[in-house]
């Protein structure tokens, strides 16, 4: 019941966006508003931001004065939203017509817009120049049903965070650390017996079961998206490898029933050798100054298929826009190369321009190189080889939830790996089909 209550509801959503969006394309046929940005009548944007100030606020405050000075007649509104409102924040803007003109919007929530036909297809909006001056990857990422909804902001792969205090206790060599799921089980087991610590905290929250599973060489579904993939022998190695850490004891009970804080805290408390939490660099250096002084960095831990995660956050252009020349242009202009460079230099993320990426701050390490500076230079070193590594996908939700229960019933012994793993094909299969 449940579920045919929430299929219902989002069906009632679906049709009243776009009723919604036919009545604001067919008034824009009429009074031409929607296109009418070659005149220097003076405009407003409204720009939407995820949880960027109080931190970010002087920087976010140049953009856009930058942005005014050369566009004098375009004014620039800025709000910034709690990221855990964004989402249902966004959604009751479209569904009311008053949408933003430009929103910071992760690929997945943004790809759900885009199913409904609410946000601008930059294939058309932006010139084949400006779409090479992005990593190739972080392009692709913004791509559904032949529609690319978005240009990528800032984006990050995956590091892997190794404290040296235990990896000497345990006698390892912190100059090779894990580099593969095997090593890091073999490193675990040595780690454990040496110190009763904890190796490995593969953390299971949100959507990295999923990630995991690609990374060990499972595609998630055919090529059409309409069946799912990964009930394979990749599938089934990763479903047991977590099965057996998980009753071995050699990772943290919190690795399936906590969420990705529990692995940050366990890891400044001294607790953990390693986990994938170079996003959290700058937390370790100002709550755990001793665990950072002895954290080296080195590349992301992966499986069968080589691949390595990149993350991204994107700005995109609802179609209810009556400025979408004028959007697109704040678009390219906060993530052109300078004001991501500057961006980037403010915090441990890495910009979608390939122009930034060339800077020396991303390809050498400074004098005296610290964990954070590590972090950068290995973080983009990866994105050659890293790429989104779960698309955007319709009813996501469902699917993500339905194999994190799958792969915990395996874990916590109620059903045997490849029970879990059929459960959750037939499921996905079902959501997969509606």
């Amino acid at each position: 019941m449940r579920k045919k209550a929430k299929l219902i509801s989002l069906l009632f959503i679906i049709a009243f966006v776009l009723i919604v969006s036919a009545c604001g394309k067919e008034e824009t046929k009429e009074d031409g508003n929607k296109q009418n940005d070659d005149s220097k009548e003076e405009i407003t944007l409204e720009f939407w931001t995820m949880q960027l100030k109080p931190t970010f606020t002087d920087y976010i405050e140049g953009v856009i004065a930058d942005f005014e000075k050369e566009n004098p007649n375009i004014k620039i509104d800025w709000l910034d939203v709690p990221a855990a409102d964004l989402d249902k924040k966004i959604l009751s803007a479209v569904s009311t017509d008053s949408a933003p003109d430009v929103v910071n919007l992760n690929p997945t929530f943004a790809s759900q817009l885009a199913q409904l036909d609410a946000l601008v297809n930059m294939e058309e909006a932006v010139a084949d120049e400006d779409k090479d001056k992005y990593v190739k990857g972080a392009w692709e990422a913004n791509r559904i049903k032949d529609i690319t909804f978005a240009i990528p902001w800032y984006l990050s792969t995956e590091v892997t965070l190794n404290n040296k205090q235990i990896f000497e206790e345990a006698g390892l060599d912190i100059k090779n650390p894990p580099s593969t799921f095997e090593e890091a089980r073999e490193a675990s087991e040595i780690i454990k017996e040496k110190t009763g610590k904890y190796g490995y905290f593969p953390s299971l929250d949100l959507s990295l079961v999923l990630q995991h599973m690609v990374v060990n060489g499972a595609e998630l579904t055919n090529e059409d998206g309409t069946k799912a993939a990964f009930n394979s022998k990749e599938g089934l190695e990763m479903f047991e490898y977590f099965t057996e850490l998980y009753k071995e004891e050699l990772i943290p009970k919190e690795a399936l029933t906590g969420d990705q804080r529990e692995t940050i805290d366990m890891y400044q408390a001294g607790q953990v050798a390693f986990f994938a939490g170079s996003q959290f660099i700058s937390q370790i250096k100002e709550n755990a100054p001793d665990i950072y002084k002895n954290t080296v960095p080195s590349e992301a831990i992966t499986g069968n298929s080589g691949k390595k995660t990149m993350s991204v956050q994107n700005v995109v252009v609802p179609k209810q826009t009556k400025h979408e020349k004028a959007a697109v242009q704040f678009a390219l202009f906060l993530t052109n190369a300078e004001n991501q460079l500057e961006f980037s230099k403010l915090t441990p993320i890495l910009p979608s321009s390939l122009e930034a990426l060339e800077d020396p701050y991303f390809t050498e390490a400074p004098e005296g190189a610290e964990a954070s500076d590590l972090v950068r230079i290995t973080s983009a070193a990866q994105l050659e080889d890293a790429e989104l590594l779960v698309p955007p996908m319709e009813n996501y939700d469902e699917l993500r939830q339905s194999m994190y229960d799958a792969i915990s019933e395996s874990m916590l012994g109620k059903l045997s790996p490849q029970e879990a793993l059929d459960k959750a094909e037939q499921e996905w299969n079902e959501i997969l089909s509606k």
